[in-house]
């Protein structure tokens, strides 16, 4: 099998942009929010051509601390993206998130990295940082729906389990999506990527496997994490519900 990915050319990868420029275009001439499209496609381009560098330096890296800064960054990032959909007592919501997005994210990423694929050494950072991205960037979707799903809830006056259950289940339905249509209508990024590099598919099988139970679990618990502590506090003295005693 042949293990040598093919390098797209500069003027080939110009092409990629035709569609998205085709998009643009619908967006302007619907009246719709063309700029931030824009501004999304060139921030896109300067991230990642930034992060290419980087991880260039990061890769080489054998500082266990530097990789523990990394993740440390990513958790703290993470969590406030996640809020962005929240309207209100963003601040005082960012601890939670914070929380959550540690417990779910942290804990998949110790489980994976230590007992699944038994990094050595333990922030083997070419495996750490991808794996801590797909995990933290899962938690950060799921309890950001939970977030707008929840409040939204409640603003129609359910009660805090039945806005819960609701928030919760929609925080799921994107990778419960992914779940269902894995290798039947799609192949991952990673499992994707490992086969044009030119790995068994076989085993880039068990790796996207490892890759849906991590994202799944990760979005999962940091989203119930989350919605568990929106729990309002338990009224100190419950208004007396029917007729006072004369």
């Amino acid at each position: 099998m042949n293990t040598s990915i093919q390098t797209i050319p500069l003027a080939n990868l110009a092409l990629a942009f035709l569609p998205v420029v085709i998009v643009i275009l619908i967006t302007w001439k619907w009246a719709l929010d063309w700029p931030t499209a824009v501004y999304a496609v060139f921030r896109m381009l300067a991230q990642l051509l930034l992060i290419g560098y980087l991880l260039i330096f990061i890769f080489d890296s054998e500082s266990a601390t530097l990789i523990l800064a990394i993740l440390v960054v990513m958790i703290l990032a993470s969590s406030w993206i996640s809020l962005r959909t929240v309207r209100h007592d963003r601040l005082k919501l960012y601890t939670r998130a914070l929380l959550s997005i540690t417990v779910g994210g942290g804990a998949t990423l110790l489980l994976i990295t230590q007992g699944v694929v038994a990094l050595e050494p333990w922030y083997l950072p070419r495996y750490m940082i991808p794996l801590a991205g797909m995990i933290f960037a899962n938690a950060l979707n799921s309890v950001s729906l939970a977030a707008e799903r929840f409040y939204a809830e409640r603003g129609r006056d359910l009660s805090y389990e039945e806005a819960r259950q609701t928030a919760f289940r929609a925080a799921l339905i994107p990778i419960t999506n992914s779940l269902f249509a894995v290798g039947l209508v799609s192949l991952p990024g990673m499992m994707t990527g490992q086969i044009l590099s030119g790995i068994s598919p076989l085993i880039a099988a068990r790796y996207q496997i490892m890759v849906m139970c991590m994202v799944f679990g990760s979005a999962g618990i940091s989203a119930a994490c989350f919605l568990l502590m929106l729990k309002p506090a338990p009224e100190k003295n419950p208004p007396v519900i029917g007729n006072a005693e004369p």
